[in-house]
């Protein structure tokens, strides 16, 4: 850094002088002389300029001529907002403190919402990001510590803090498979029942949720076990871990079996399973009988109690029937369609396959149309869904009214017609 600088001298003359000043403090005065008039003052600072710009090139500052702007060379880029938006939610939910600031875990989260994909090649996607990713090897050293259950215990402790759990809650379970390239099992990475049908090692993940589907806790089991061996495992940790008193736990019926039923009443919870229907129901039946001239309204339901459970160990719960008027418009759609496709296989004008509504005589094919109102035992009834329902103490024989609307009847409420005889039995895939 250089600079010129004035001096008043002893004799009243003005001394110019240029000062050499370097970063580390030095500094060396060069005097270019005295001047007595502001004249020779001037002069001698416009010496001392051009001996600070001596060897560089002037700037262009005369050129009149238009020039293009030359366009600059971008060397990095970041998704800013993207980045901001994410680690905000990520220390609002308190996991940053509950991972003890953990800056691999961070960075896997990241790259995980951004794109599902393994953990080698997070550090693609976030220096895709704009972020420096720390490496593989790190990522490895941390996994351990990351596989242990009270690190789960507590990551899920801070999502029970952000979905402000109560006394009691209403939690949803579901279980999903993650299968292994390797040949063989280890006791935990074991083939079992597949979702996506492979016949790999595996295991299986279950997730608890609220019910706006925050994640409470998530727990990894061995990949031969059953779906039924999983819940009450899980949601036993859970209630232990948060201290909750009553639990409403709703899952699929696949996840809930008789014992599990048993297990979840005995434990003082209540639950609610899904399911559709084998057959038409006694209080579809009785509301079609005292209202044959009325439609049900979307989301009508009717309750019916229910007695479930082995003889030596009966319990008495409550079914609830829902209505959705959506949902009965797509299970007509789906039948019409299957209708369309048995016409084609009888007309010969498609390959004939499996079809519920064409049976095989020999060389004869008939298209055999069937009855909406069908009856009971002709299969699933469409429309409508329903839910077993742990009896709350107290409320007897009761039954909820029905919600009916002004509608004329129940024109989607069909029954799926059974398998002709001649044919194998359908294999069903999950």
């Amino acid at each position: 850094m250089a600079y010129v600088r004035t001096v008043r001298t002893a004799s009243g003359a003005i001394a110019v002088q240029v000062v050499w000043k370097s970063s580390r403090g030095s500094r060396d005065i060069e005097h270019l002389g005295s001047a007595h008039t502001d004249a020779e003052v001037e002069l001698l600072k416009a010496v001392g300029a051009q001996r600070i710009a001596a060897g560089q090139d002037p700037l262009p500052l005369d050129v009149v001529a238009a020039q293009e702007p030359a366009a600059l060379e971008i060397t990095s880029s970041q998704m800013g907002r993207l980045l901001d938006a994410i680690a905000a939610v990520y220390r609002q939910l308190g996991l940053d403190k509950a991972c003890g600031k953990d800056a691999v875990f961070e960075q896997l989260v990241t790259a995980r919402i951004i794109e599902p994909t393994s953990k080698q090649d997070a550090a693609r996607v976030l220096a895709e990001a704009g972020v420096r990713a720390l490496s593989y090897r790190t990522v490895k050293r941390r996994l351990p510590g990351y596989a242990t259950p009270e690190w789960r215990d507590r990551l899920s402790g801070a999502c029970a803090a952000a979905a402000d759990l109560g006394p009691s809650a209403l939690i949803l379970y579901d279980v999903t498979t993650l299968w292994f390239e390797t040949d063989s099992g280890d006791g935990f990475r074991e083939p079992g029942f597949s979702k996506e049908r492979r016949l790999d090692p595996q295991i299986t993940v279950g997730l608890l949720t609220d019910a706006t589907g925050m994640p409470l806790m998530v727990d990894a089991f061995e990949g031969n076990r059953a779906e039924t061996k999983t819940i009450i495992p899980l949601v036993q940790r859970f209630v232990a871990a948060q201290g909750i008193a009553g639990v409403t736990v709703v899952a699929d019926a696949g996840m809930m079996s008789e014992a599990n039923l048993a297990d979840i009443e005995d434990a003082g919870w209540n639950f609610v399973i899904g399911g559709k229907l084998p057959d038409l129901p006694y209080v579809v039946k009785q509301w079609r009988h005292d209202n044959p001239d009325r439609e049900p309204a979307d989301g009508m339901v009717l309750t019916q109690p229910t007695i479930m459970g082995p003889k030596a160990d009966q319990r008495r719960r409550t079914t609830i029937y829902q209505y959705k008027t959506d949902r009965a418009r797509r299970s007509v759609h789906g039948i019409e369609q299957q209708v369309a496709k048995a016409e084609k296989a009888v007309a010969g004008q498609a390959a004939i396959k499996r079809n519920r509504f064409v049976t095989l005589t020999g060389g004869t094919r008939h298209h055999q149309p069937r009855a909406r109102s069908e009856g009971p035992d002709a299969g699933r009834v469409e429309a409508l869904r329903h839910q077993h329902h742990r009896r709350r103490p107290g409320l007897g024989d009761r039954r909820l009214p029905p919600p009916v609307a002004h509608r004329a009847r129940l024109p989607d409420v069909q029954t799926r017609p059974t398998r002709p005889a001649g044919l194998p039995p359908q294999t069903r895939i999950h």
